[in-house]
């Protein structure tokens, strides 16, 4: 799993775009896109996908992406 910080996110639509567009790609079992951290937590298949298929896949819809640092 990854957690991404979002860019660009202005409204409460912007979570479910991001979602949909993730919950598309091959291998994501579970987006959740939380629209007060800024921030969307994915598990996915590491064999089907990776982070970089993630942040273009965001990017694509107008959200771009960076992985959230570690705490």
């Amino acid at each position: 799993s990854v957690i991404l910080d979002m860019q660009n996110m202005t409204c409460a639509m912007c979570p479910i775009t991001i979602r949909k567009a993730l919950q598309g790609v091959d291998g994501v079992q579970s987006a959740k896109v939380d629209f007060a951290s800024k921030t969307a937590n994915i598990i996915f298949d590491p064999k089907k996908t990776n982070i970089e298929t993630l942040i273009k896949t965001t990017t694509n819809v107008g959200y771009p992406a960076t992985i959230h640092p570690e705490k």
